[in-house]
């Protein structure tokens, strides 16, 4: 029986990590074949990862067929499962995503704030495009979408196009679990927590080491360690003790955007100054890894691929498509409808939870009512969220302005129109939704 994965965006830095993925599991999950899918401007790369792929599935012995191409239909022919790790516009669009803010001395990041909203906006109407796609020609496909910003792209999918088969995922409950592994120095998969929240805003309400509760130790241990599990991609302060004390949860790490606001703008401003964008800095280090990549003796993911933020994202993929496959009815963590989880918020709102993975999909685990010390700001984010949607969709302006000024991060309504017109302007070949007129007002 043939099993085949496309994955769209094929030739980024990350698709590796997903080779990597598919091999350690193939006794599992027997992918028979493999088409990566990407546009003119990543061709280059498409081939070059192509090769290095081809080089780490003959080094294992496996049995899959790789392919690439820049044609997306005849890709989807027949696939079981489709992956989508895509960036509109490149790393050139994510450097403006973080430079216009932050000269307006707001948070310049690529999945919160200001530059997290027009990334879904550039995203969200392709992610449809893709998705109707798929289930005009393979309509049983699975759609795990990585690309970020995870959960308001996953949702806008799920509720903007016919194809229902999609969830997203994210690395950051891994890293999560990896780093209270750490503590108890045991494994990730001995580890289990409590997700509660929403994509980059999760809360880790309880945490199990082998079924036992040691929610309690593990907070001792990150109050009193000064402990923390930050992605490459975000600087590390340490929390408050008595932020930690009242919140009784792990935090994550994008959470000291909003919660060490003042901190992490000064930080992340003397970087801009003294290194440029963070986006720069990836350029830097996907030039050298794309380097090590046309290595014909290499034939395994290089070390360096960890200093990309997002590494690790293939234990979530493919685990989740593994599990999918064999109906494992294991626990992960994924975005996916929330079907009355938290009851705070609405049924089809996509939600960051624990679910429970057959061969139809997650089924999310009842959380029951959010925390009080929480519940404001995850229904405001979530809101927030859903009006980042709408705009998307319909292109409105003013939806747009509301979007931007709703977001936690932007504290001043001139500040938010400004930084929303130039962002507008930067990226309007990526905007066609935005009517012209209306982009100038």
């Amino acid at each position: 029986m043939s099993l085949k994965v496309v994955i769209i965006g094929g030739g980024s830095s990350y698709t590796p990590e997903i080779i990597d993925g598919m091999i350690k599991r193939h006794h599992q999950f027997p992918v028979s074949e493999i088409v990566l899918v990407d546009i003119d401007e990543g061709e280059r790369k498409q081939e070059i990862v192509a090769n290095l792929a081809k080089r780490m599935i003959e080094d294992a012995k496996a049995s899959i067929q790789i392919r690439y191409t820049k044609d997306r239909r005849k890709a989807l022919q027949g696939a079981d499962f489709v992956t989508t790790q895509i960036r509109v516009g490149g790393l050139k669009a994510r450097a403006l995503d973080e430079s216009i803010p932050l000269k307006h001395g707001m948070i310049g990041q690529e999945t919160n704030g200001a530059g997290g909203v027009f990334k879904a906006f550039r995203t969200i109407p392709v992610l449809l495009e893709i998705a109707s796609d798929i289930h005009e020609i393979c309509p049983n496909a699975w759609l795990v979408n990585f690309t970020n910003p995870a959960g308001i792209v996953t949702e806008a999918v799920m509720k903007h196009s016919q194809h229902q088969k999609v969830i997203g995922v994210c690395n950051i409950p891994y890293n999560m679990r990896s780093g209270i592994g750490e503590i108890f120095n045991v494994s990730a998969d001995r580890v289990m927590i409590e997700f509660i929240g929403l994509n980059h805003f999760v809360f880790g309400k309880r945490v199990f080491i082998d079924g036992v509760d040691q929610t309690d130790e593990a907070m001792r241990h990150l109050i009193d360690d000064d402990l923390n599990y930050s992605p490459a991609n975000i600087v590390s302060l340490p929390w408050n003790k008595n932020f930690l004390q009242s919140l009784n949860m792990l935090p994550n790490p994008y959470h000291q955007y909003y919660f060490q606001h003042e901190e992490i703008l000064a930080k992340d401003l003397q970087a801009y100054r003294e290194n440029g964008t963070r986006a720069e800095v990836v350029m830097e280090v996907e030039n050298k890894l794309f380097e090590k990549y046309k290595n014909p003796n290499l034939k395994e993911k290089p070390q360096e691929l960890e200093e990309r933020g997002g590494a690790y994202y293939s234990e979530s993929a493919c685990s989740l498509m593994s599990s999918i496959y064999n109906n494992s009815m294991d626990v992960q963590t994924v975005n996916t409808l929330n079907k009355g989880s938290i009851p705070d918020l609405p049924s089809d709102a996509v939600i960051e939870v624990n679910s429970v993975i057959s061969a139809s999909g997650p089924m999310p685990l009842a959380i029951g009512p959010l925390p009080d010390t929480i519940s404001g700001s995850i229904i405001q984010l979530k809101k927030f969220e859903q009006l980042v949607i709408d705009a998307a969709v319909t292109g409105d302006y003013r939806k747009a302005y509301a979007s931007i000024i709703m977001n936690p991060l932007v504290t001043s309504d001139e500040k938010a129109q400004m930084v929303l017109d130039e962002l507008l302007q930067a990226h309007k070949p990526y905007l066609a939704q935005f009517d012209k007129e209306v982009v100038n007002v």
